[in-house]
């Protein structure tokens, strides 16, 4: 096990002008004390994400602005 890992991580980002969906590169947060860091091969977005993109679902206030 390692103590190290990556800097960046891919995910799933809505245009705020838009609404459409794109892939975007941002900075890998460490895990805080009792927290752990789990490495994902893949991920999807479920259909409250679909609703929230369109203005239907209310995200809670916080919310990560990082769908799925």
């Amino acid at each position: 096990m390692s103590d190290t890992y990556p800097q960046e991580c891919l995910h799933i980002a809505v245009e705020d002008d838009s609404g459409n969906l794109f892939l975007e590169s941002g900075p890998v947060v460490g895990p805080g004390a009792g927290e752990v860091l789990i490495a994902v091969e893949a991920a999807g977005i479920n259909r409250a994400d679909l609703l929230q993109r369109r203005g239907l679902y209310p995200p809670p206030a916080d919310a990560s602005p990082i769908l799925g």
